[in-house]
């Protein structure tokens, strides 16, 4: 394996890496209210809760300062480092113009990771997490 492959090899895991995380956040959401709906227990776990909405609350942040991703940063890095073209504006409106061959101005996603982070802090309160505190023993 050449330097130029393993770049490449580096950056498809941070792309991977960076699809489970919107996958988390936007499947997250749609288990969350299903859950509520169908009482699992498991969606009430304030560790996953917390974690879910830390992690739109990083998207809706770095939208509001114009930042772009640091996945998205590092992956850019290595696929030039391997002689390719990165990324010319986020993660998501990257895929999202390969996907639907659109291209969407930037003030877009910032309306729609915040509505969305709105929605998932509104479910937090729909479907209310355990307590943080240990149950007694007894």
């Amino acid at each position: 394996m050449n330097s130029s492959d393993f770049y490449i090899l580096l950056a498809d895991l941070i792309l991977v890496a960076h699809a489970l995380f919107v996958v988390f956040v936007v499947v997250g959401l749609v288990l969350i209210l299903i859950g509520g709906v169908c009482s699992w227990s498991w969606v009430r776990n304030p560790w996953f809760r917390l974690s879910h909405l830390i992690a739109i609350g990083v998207v809706v942040i770095q939208s509001w300062f114009s930042v772009i991703c640091p996945l998205t940063i590092w992956e850019n890095a290595l696929r030039q480092k391997a002689g390719e073209v990165g990324y010319q504006d986020t993660f998501i409106s990257h895929w999202l113009e390969n996907l639907l061959y659109y291209q969407f101005p930037q003030w877009m996603f910032v309306v729609a990771y915040t509505l969305f982070g709105a929605l998932i802090l509104v479910s937090w309160f729909w479907v209310r997490p355990r307590s943080f505190r240990s149950r007694p023993l007894g």
